[in-house]
């Protein structure tokens, strides 16, 4: 009986984090705001000037950088980048921002090919959409 617990205990404990791998591997990449929700109100962004970069490397760590599109497809930046660790903890993927003025911490909600979202430790909620390059044709 303690083996087919156990047997289950462990089984229950990586299905759990291959999920959360899963979504690692979704998050690197080009990210458009489309949403906030607060405790007090939503806030729906139908266009935002500025977008989210994130990479993530090998060994779990990375950066997220705020860029700017420009019409002929390439992006303007201030060149600032959020270091950022990756960690799996408690059935949950956070992300640790370390920047030259504060150190947070974000969970990530869901995240698959086209969208994240991510909660803070205020209970803001931030939902993304994978982001599309302007197209004038």
């Amino acid at each position: 009986m303690k083996k087919i617990l156990l047997i289950l205990i462990l089984l229950v404990s990586l299905s759990c984090s291959e999920s959360k791998i899963e979504q690692l591997k979704h998050i690197n990449g080009y990210w458009e705001i489309e949403e906030v929700i607060t405790e007090y109100k939503t806030k729906t962004y139908t266009f935002s000037e500025t977008i989210d970069y994130i990479v993530i490397n090998d060994s779990l760590k990375g950066f997220r950088q705020k860029l700017k599109p420009r019409f002929d497809g390439k992006f303007e930046t201030n060149n600032v980048k959020e270091n950022i660790q990756f960690k799996i903890e408690n059935d949950s993927l956070n992300l640790y921002y370390r920047t030259a003025f504060s150190e947070f911490k974000e969970t990530v909600i869901k995240a698959t090919e086209q969208i994240l979202i991510i909660s803070n430790n205020q209970n803001t909620i931030y939902k993304y959409k994978r982001y599309q390059p302007f197209n004038l044709d």
